[in-house]
């Protein structure tokens, strides 16, 4: 497995390095802040390769009124800018057309972070350097490292000032090459000075910001990290690739402890080494299927133990070891590997590690004669990683040397397994000589030597193989019933069986661990894996508290209670905390600690508490209850309940950013409501008015000289501007009846042609001209609805169609029943149609064509409130093109209620 993984691996930096010969190739000249030179030195290089015959084109590049770099300029090819108007300014850009057709062998490209003006093909340089590459050009570009996406939070600590233009990583993987163009804090300041960086009264508030001093310094470290660690990145693709293990030059540090006497102080010791070199480190140990076996073993054979076993102190001390590494900013992992040093190499060379720090192990003499101890394998297979062995801060305690004495103990349970499997070995190979006359019966022990180093661990294994040995050689082998071997044969057969017995049993040990190791990391991926599909899915906080309370109960096979904020899981216990508990939750709060049982903190609770960190503050905190005989937890239960929780507390996090969007989307749509309204109010209500009292001023000062017929035609139009207004304020009346679930439907049976009758009849009364046709199938009988409601939505989508359809040419209303209790009212107009992009918009809220409903007048309230009508009955309203694309169709669907 492990070497076809190799060999994957080395398959995919092939497949890699011919992709990146077959591209256009990337070449980065990366400054740690503006002033230090990097577009000259980039144009000093297409100089440099112009004079070798190369094809070099100066794509943009931007001088900022420097002399020598202008000089450079001159002596270049450049492409033509490309200029873009934008409002009342004209900008220039990249011709990236032009560059393209032009496909010189070089391209440079000044300032890899540039926004382009709007309008452009892309947003930002870099995707244009991209489409470059990918056409096959090679590209010269600069770049400062503030502008790099990932060191965008790092940049804003050092300096304060949060950068906008920035640059994704992956853009890097196309490197070709690298080049750190540096300048000393103190030059850069005096060319500052000078005003060969900025003009002088932007060089002085730079000065006072950007470029202190400090900042300076701490970009330069910050540009030489990353030369370094792209450096590192392309080196050991280049050697995987072509299958050499290369060495990594990076300065992580990382710490291997195993919890036996000295893992804290190993946790100092290690984090001062990172210190002083500012490198980042992580702390890890190594779960091997053993230490498994032995957490089984002591939960299961010493629940009512007093006191510790030794893997409960183990596991104790690399708790306390990795609580002390989050406290000092490391990282902490528990890995899963039969074999220590392989995963401790393994894990250096995943991660970029140069230095491995641990402490001196206990070393047998038999392991060291061999070279097998961890440091000697460490030495022999780890020779590109730096190795410092830290020695033991004090001699074990009398207590701690003993419970490492008895590690190598056997349980009662081991012992039975020696036992017996011996004694059956013994009977078997009695029975197989005397009845089955076999002669070779060294493999009936063999067997026996496998079958428990394949159920205990691999002293048990040893054990039943001495044991085997004496008893073959006591009772089967010539002379009998001695220790003598009377043939050379019988010595050979004999030694050689030991030799196999040793060896497969310590094979058969060694996969044991590795199974029960592998099957402990899937059970956690499944656990995780399961939380997350449900946290996935939870929508609201309730619904993550119910997800994570499930999931922990089923994971761990505890209790759980879970508090986030004010809310707890939705069918809490009331007696599921006693006053002790309680206050144990609480603390757990508001310090952000554990408490409770398997901790020191109010350890007389019954339950274990972890707090759900926020990115700022404890959002809540989460109880387990574990059997009450169980003393202590395992690794993994404790890795995974941790793990667990820190989940749940990312799905809390992420249900309160979906609150505040929500609440954010919320008030800036009721604020475009808002100015919707008043713009309505303003515009289509006033002019009504405007109308009203235009005609009833001429009927007060010129009324009486005024024929009657001129009267009357303004006191119609009063009383048709009247009965408009009307019908505006009523549809904003309605539409704050329909808003936010406030309506209450009083149903009645009511015939479908009365309906649309008592529709036809309100519209005519002010709308005489229009012409309606009517067409309702016989089958359109009673349907179950409110009739007010439903009345004024059919009057709405009339009133509509009436807008649009010509005056000679009539509307048309259609009903029928499609499908059994469905009916289908079609309401359809000859006007000018709907373009098909806006017919799913023309229901929304204050939505217009053209200014008003579909361009005439109106608030644009209609078809919204004709869509809040018909889904209140669980209806559907659409709108939909004519026949021979001639007008439109509003089609609305209703259960008859039958």
């Amino acid at each position: 497995m492990e070497k076809s993984t190799e060999n994957t691996k080395k398959a995919d930096a092939l497949i890699g390095e011919f992709k990146r010969q077959e591209a256009g190739r990337l070449t980065v000249f990366l400054g740690a802040s503006p002033g230090v030179g990097k577009t000259y030195a980039m144009l000093s290089r297409g100089r440099e390769l112009q004079r070798q015959g190369i094809d070099v084109l100066l794509g943009i590049v931007e001088t900022h009124g420097r002399k020598e770099t202008q000089e450079l300029v001159n002596g270049l090819p450049c492409l033509p800018r490309r200029r873009v108007q934008y409002q009342s300014h004209v900008l220039e850009e990249m011709d990236l057309d032009a560059l393209l057709k032009r496909k010189p062998t070089i391209a440079l490209v000044d300032e890899m972070a540039h926004r382009n003006a709007p309008g452009s093909r892309h947003e930002r340089r870099w995707q244009d350097i991209e489409e470059l590459l990918d056409a096959g050009i090679d590209v010269y570009t600069t770049v400062n490292v503030q502008h790099l996406e990932s060191l965008n939070d790092v940049v804003h600590q050092i300096t304060g000032i949060r950068v906008t233009e920035t640059v994704p990583d992956a853009v890097f993987d196309r490197l070709r090459d690298i080049r750190l163009v540096d300048l000393p804090a103190r030059e850069l300041i005096e060319r500052l000075n000078q005003g060969k960086v900025y003009l002088p009264d932007q060089a002085k508030k730079a000065l006072q910001a950007f470029f202190s001093p400090s900042n300076l310094t701490a970009l330069r470290e910050l540009a030489m990290q990353t030369v370094a660690d792209q450096v590192d990145s392309d080196l050991r693709e280049a050697r995987t690739a072509r299958g050499i293990d290369g060495p990594s030059i990076q300065r992580r540090v990382l710490i291997a402890i195993d919890g036996k006497g000295q893992s804290e102080y190993l946790v100092r010791a290690g984090m001062r080494i990172a210190e002083r070199r500012g490198v980042p480190w992580t702390v890890i140990t190594v779960v091997t299927g053993h230490h498994a076996h032995l957490a089984t073993t002591a939960n299961h054979s010493e629940k009512n133990a007093s006191r510790p076993t030794p893997e409960q102190s183990r596991q104790l001390e690399i708790d306390k070891a990795f609580a002390l590494a989050r406290r000092l900013g490391g990282d902490t992992e528990v890995l899963h590997n039969a074999d220590v040093a392989q995963a401790i190499l393994d894990a250096s060379d995943t991660r970029g590690v140069r230095t491995i720090v641990l402490g001196r192990t206990r070393e047998r003499p038999i392991a060291r004669a061999f070279n097998r101890t961890l440091t000697q394998r460490l030495i022999q297979n780890g020779s590109r990683y730096e190795l410092t062995i830290v020695g033991a801060s004090q001699a074990p305690t009398r207590s701690k040397a003993r419970l490492m004495r008895t590690s190598s103990r056997l349980s009662l349970k081991e012992m039975l397994i020696v036992i017996f499997t011996s004694l059956g070995g013994t009977i078997a190979a009695t029975l197989g000589e005397r009845i089955f006359a076999i002669d070779e019966l060294s493999i009936i022990f063999l067997v026996a030597v496998i079958f428990v180093a394949s159920y205990t661990r691999m002293i048990c294994a040893v054990i039943t193989a001495v044991i085997c040995f004496v008893v073959y050689d006591y009772l089967f082998i010539d002379p009998r019933f001695t220790m003598m071997i009377s043939a050379n044969k019988g010595i050979v057969t004999v030694i050689l069986f030991l030799v196999a017995a040793l060896l497969t049993g310590r094979l058969a040990s060694k996969l044991r661990m590795q199974v029960i190791a592998l099957r402990a990391a899937n059970a956690h991926a499944v656990s995780i894996e399961k939380l997350g599909r449900a946290l996935s899915k939870s929508a609201d906080l309730g619904q993550v508290i119910k997800a994570g309370n499930t999931n922990l109960q089923s994971a761990l096979g505890a209790r759980s209670w879970v508090r986030i904020g004010n809310q707890t899981d939705q069918n809490p216990n009331d007696d599921a905390l006693s006053d002790i508990d309680d206050i144990a939750a609480d603390w757990t709060q508001r310090h952000g600690q554990p408490s409770g049982k398997f901790t020191n903190t109010l350890s007389e609770s019954n339950w274990w508490f972890l707090p759900v960190q926020g990115e700022r503050e404890v959002l809540g905190v989460i109880g387990l209850q574990f059997p009450l005989d169980l003393k202590t937890l395992t690794f993994e239960q404790r890795r995974l309940a941790e793990g667990m929780v820190e989940d749940i507390g990312q799905a809390a996090i992420r249900t309160e950013l979906v609150n505040q969007l929500e609440q954010a989307r919320v008030v800036g749509e009721t604020e475009r409501l808002r100015s919707a309204l008043l713009s309505s109010v303003s515009h289509d209500l006033r002019s009504p008015l405007s109308s009203i009292i235009g005609a009833s001023e001429s009927l007060r000062n010129y009324g009486k000289d005024m024929q009657e017929s001129d009267r009357l035609a303004l006191l119609e139009g009063i009383h048709a501007e009247g009965q408009r207004l009307d019908r505006y304020i009523q549809n904003l009346l309605d539409m704050t009846r329909l808003g936010h679930d406030g309506l209450t439907l009083t149903r009645d049976w009511i015939g479908v042609d009365e309906l649309i009758g008592f529709a036809m009849r309100r519209l005519q009364k002010y709308m005489p001209e229009v012409n309606v046709h009517v067409n309702i199938s016989p089958d359109a009988g009673l349907i179950y609805v409110h009739p007010a409601l439903l009345e004024q939505a059919i009057f709405n989508a009339l009133e509509n169609a009436a807008k649009f359809s010509p005056a000679s040419v009539p509307i048309e209303v259609a009903a029928a029943v499609i499908e059994d209790n469905v009916i289908q009212i079609d309401i359809i107009d000859k006007g000018p149609g709907i373009p098909e992009k806006e017919r799913s918009r023309v229901f929304d809220m204050f939505y217009s064509v053209e200014n008003a409903d579909y361009g005439k007048s109106g608030t644009g309230l209609g078809l919204t409130i004709v869509q809040a009508i018909i889904r209140a009955h669980m209806g559907t309203v659409e709108a939909l093109q004519g026949e021979s694309d001639i007008g439109t169709i509003i089609r609305i669907t209703l259960p008859t209620g039958n």
